[in-house]
């Protein structure tokens, strides 16, 4: 059974998401502000966290950030009546990895949820020995290897842990090797977004993800000035 943690400070909405989730097969704690939300993060081992922005003692931004100071793998859907460009923004650069509004519809907070563990690796898939995974699932580009069965990414043979975000942005990456790729492109592929938000979420996440892919000698995420990314050998 999945184990989710609610950080939401309205009892009927917390009643009404931990009611559905629970008739879904998943265990569901809460929190009802978001300093005793950081502490059940951190005390326990969650598959997802569901967050809201307004809450007392601690807003949700900052919850996510805290989460992400020691967490960089739990999967966070910011859910919230704050649904501003602005908004969306906020609540991915400061961790999140998805942003869903209210008022919404349950089925489509269920689907979120799913996929959320689906790209974590937190899904209820069979784990299955590598060797016998279908070529299919991996992909590789120079030295860099990623399994899309069991979300492993390696790096000159070295394990690379990835945040659920940094994961699907570099998917996407290796399903576009040597193309160069709009910043609007990346936005729509990675997080959903179809419009231009005049954010630097894109370049905040590729950094995240250079960061972790390109302290070899060889950089593979190369910059295009005025156009975007491309995922090229030097």
């Amino acid at each position: 059974m999945k184990k989710i943690i609610l950080i939401e400070d309205e009892t009927s909405v917390v009643s009404f998401i931990k009611k559905g989730l629970q008739e879904n097969g998943y265990e569901v704690s809460v929190a009802f502000d978001g300093r005793t939300g950081v502490q059940l993060v951190q005390s326990n081992d969650f598959d997802l966290v569901i967050l809201d922005i307004m809450l007392p003692e601690m807003n949700g931004l900052d919850v996510c950030k805290e989460i992400r100071k020691t967490n960089e793998h739990v999967p966070i859907l910011f859910l919230t009546a704050l649904g501003t460009s602005e908004n969306i923004v906020l609540g991915l650069e400061s961790g999140g990895d998805d942003y869903l509004v209210k008022p919404f519809k349950f089925i489509e907070l269920v689907a979120r949820i799913k996929s959320l563990l689906r790209r974590s690796g937190n899904g209820s898939s069979p784990e299955i020995a590598e060797p016998e995974v279908d070529q299919e699932y991996i992909f590789q580009f120079s030295d860099l290897v990623l399994n899309d069965y069991t979300k492993k990414v390696t790096r000159a043979g070295e394990d690379i842990s990835l945040t659920s975000t940094e994961y699907k942005l570099l998917l996407y990456f290796l399903n576009n090797p040597e193309k160069v790729i709009s910043r609007a492109e990346i936005l729509d592929a990675v997080w959903g977004v179809n419009y231009e938000l005049g954010t630097n979420v894109v370049d905040v996440y590729v950094n995240y993800l250079r960061k972790k892919l390109d302290h070899y000698e060889d950089k593979l995420i190369h910059t295009v000035i005025g156009m975007g990314y491309v995922l090229k050998k030097p």
